[in-house]
């Protein structure tokens, strides 16, 4: 039973914070397409949620690395571009 309820929680605070990095870089591809300058901000916050989780073992650190190298790699490409 003390092994169900604590699946239960770990699921939950996984779910969570998958969601919370999706949130984060859902802003800040929103904002780097629309030419907002806070997206450098919002960018760096989307990085520090992505390498919590993969801390955590919530992401796999190869996934985590993947994630930030494709939403930096299209952040530089809107900068260069503007």
């Amino acid at each position: 039973m003390k092994d169900v309820k604590k699946s239960r929680e770990r699921r939950i605070r996984n779910l969570a914070a998958k969601s919370k990095i999706k949130t984060f870089v859902k802003k800040s591809k929103a904002a780097i397409e629309a030419g907002d300058p806070s997206a450098t901000e919002l960018v760096r916050q989307a990085v520090s949620v992505i390498d919590k989780a993969a801390e955590k073992g919530i992401i796999h650190k190869n996934a985590a690395a993947r994630r930030k190298s494709r939403l930096m790699k299209k952040a530089n490409k809107e900068s260069a571009a503007a």
